[in-house]
């Protein structure tokens, strides 16, 4: 439907005929020239021998004068366009994914299309499945090594999540691994978002060698902001080395720190997983696409498009036929139309 957005601006209509009504007429000098437009006898009001009737020119004039005021006023009342109620999303999470792209994340000890690939390579194939499925979420994205770098602030658009998260490489963000700082600036980011629980899902696949903030006081400090943690640790089993014999399985190496992912996700009411494989890095990631949906207060959207300029672009070719027109101009033109009808 069409609305005004400034309706109370249509007052200003009577304004020219306050102003010949009220006002008082111009003094000009005796002496001097000017040229007077008798509006009242223009109008058809003048007194009988004050003045000869009004020509056809002159109430033309006066009529085309007041439409395009009108169309200016109603210009300045801007009229506009407003289309039906677009529904926005009404449920959704807030969610932060933290990925680890430090150095050891390039062990290829997985496999992916039967071949191996790098830990990194399977976490950005299966969580960027994940992202793609989260319909109404808000997503971020947060990479980490020797420091913690937001990627991607929260935003409705998955496939751009998705994206960032494919072109991650190893070594990013440093070879080290900070996973307080990580939880750090998650926590900073998603206290910004006071509707619902908030989560953020970590994933890595060692300890915490770098950063300036100890890993479980980063876990209290989420606890306290409402932000629910968990905790993916990648590795924990064998552990595959290429060979001349081709693939050998060797245990884990030392640096893997399941506790301390477990006590993350504790603090913080959130789970801790640890797998081994894509199969169960794929299930884990499932799992956590049945997380309830945050209720979200409901809002809808209006699309508008601005209808001003119809009527002031008219207005503007009124004036400018009052420009070019004069009388002798108008009977030709009036002479013109009636041998056309003719």
């Amino acid at each position: 439907m069409i609305t005004l957005a400034w309706p109370w601006i249509l007052f200003a209509l009577p304004l020219p005929w306050f102003a010949v009504r009220w006002l008082p007429a111009a003094q000009t000098d005796a002496g001097g020239a000017a040229l007077r437009f008798p509006l009242r006898v223009a109008l058809g009001t003048a007194a009988p021998g004050q003045a000869s009737p009004p020509s056809a020119w002159q109430r033309w004039r006066v009529l085309i004068g007041l439409i395009a005021w009108g169309l200016l006023v109603l210009a300045a009342a801007r009229p506009q366009w407003v289309g039906e109620p677009i529904p926005l999303p009404l449920a959704g999470r807030d969610l932060l994914l933290a990925i680890d792209v430090s150095g050891s994340m390039e062990q290829e000890d997985y496999e992916l299309d039967g071949r191996a690939v790098s830990r990194l390579a399977v976490v950005r194939t299966v969580a960027a499945a994940f992202v793609e499925r989260r319909a109404g979420d808000r997503l971020g994205l947060i990479l980490f090594g020797t420091r913690a770098y937001l990627q991607t602030p929260l935003t409705f658009d998955g496939a751009t999540v998705a994206a960032m998260l494919r072109d991650a490489v190893v070594g990013l963000a440093g070879r080290e691994t900070a996973i307080g700082d990580a939880i750090g600036l998650a926590i900073k980011r998603l206290r910004e978002q006071p509707d619902g629980q908030p989560v953020l899902i970590l994933l890595t696949d060692g300890d915490n060698t770098a950063g300036a903030l100890d890993p479980l006081e980063a876990a209290e400090l989420a606890a306290q902001a409402g932000v629910r943690i968990y905790t993916i640790g990648i590795g924990g089993g064998e552990l595959g080395v290429r060979s001349l014999f081709g693939m050998r399985l060797l245990r884990q190496a030392s640096d893997f720190d399941p506790t301390t992912l477990q006590r993350i996700a504790a603090i913080t009411g959130g789970r801790a997983f640890t797998v081994d494989s894509r199969q169960e890095l794929e299930a884990v990631y499932a799992e956590l696409d049945q997380l309830e949906p945050t209720e979200r207060e409901q809002r809808t959207y209006r699309p508008q498009r601005a209808l001003f300029v119809w009527p002031a672009a008219l207005a503007l070719l009124l004036s400018l036929l009052l420009s070019v027109l004069d009388a002798q101009r108008f009977e030709r033109v009036v002479q013109w139309i009636r041998q056309c009808t003719t």
